[in-house]
């Protein structure tokens, strides 16, 4: 059985709505309802995207969703979170590849609603400005999905970055290099230096946000995300800050929060 508790030590934080289930399987089923119910409940909705394994699981649920007659995309609108510099979009290691092999194609979403940052563009500054305006355009993001990095991290933004940050090139930390080296080779030296990434201040704008994580090597990050100091050094606790934020941890990723909020 799933459990929920509210969560917030401090008097400038919000609660936060912290589900917590037994398995892996179980959290991300639980997820993608949450992701569904969201899609269903506007007429156009904007959902925020993020990738990663554990979002491939969840992605899979809404494609036999869709599949089942139970899930329209036809009216929805989506913006990745991020997506490497210098990397073609047709390239397997590419964010725009893992989205339409994930989802975009797997359903009815009509072609150019789902959006991701070009981390080919001549210019990557207005490439950045381009993107935040199309989110304006839109009318904001109902819902953004988001993982945590082993830095900390929510998209691209490692540490140290400002909560008021925009969509923006960054470099990545050595720890995300190691950790995303699975897509290129298991070399760390293989992945892009840099990337493009919603900031901070563009997550925290969404009106609903949703992180989703699990398995025992996200237990020290997911402590220190929820019981640290807010701080740009930890761009996750920002969340705290959020006035509608729900989190989806199994119990190997609760683990050591469960333990230190006793």
């Amino acid at each position: 059985m799933a459990a929920s508790s509210s969560f917030a030590s401090q008097s400038s934080e919000h609660q936060m709505n912290i589900i917590t289930v037994p398995t892996p399987t179980e959290a991300v089923e639980r997820a993608a309802a949450i992701v569904a119910d969201e899609i269903r409940s506007h007429a156009a909705p904007v959902l925020g995207f993020a990738t990663g394994r554990t979002m491939e699981s969840l992605y899979a649920l809404l494609v036999a969703r869709y599949r089942k007659g139970a899930l329209d995309f036809s009216s929805m609108t989506s913006f990745n979170l991020d997506e490497y510099v210098g990397i073609a979009t047709s390239a397997p290691q590419s964010y725009h590849t893992y989205m339409h092999e994930h989802l975009f194609d797997q359903v009815n979403m009509p072609a150019g609603h789902g959006h991701i940052p070009d981390g080919m563009a001549v210019d990557l500054n207005a490439e950045c400005a381009a993107y935040e305006n199309r989110i304006r355009a839109s009318g904001g993001i109902h819902l953004q999905l988001l993982g945590i990095g082993d830095t900390g991290h929510i998209g691209f933004n490692e540490p140290p970055s400002a909560f008021d940050t925009r969509t923006r090139p960054v470099v990545l930390d050595p720890v995300t290099r190691q950790q995303n080296a699975g897509m290129f080779g298991n070399n760390p030296d293989a992945v892009p230096e840099r990337a493009l990434t919603m900031g901070v201040g563009t997550i925290l704008d969404a009106k609903r946000l949703l992180l989703l994580a699990v398995g025992s090597g996200k237990a020290d990050i997911i402590n220190e995300a929820l019981n640290g100091p807010i701080s740009e050094k930890v761009s996750a606790t920002a969340i705290r800050l959020h006035d509608n934020a729900t989190l989806i941890l199994d119990e190997a990723a609760a683990s050591i929060w469960k333990l230190t909020s006793k």
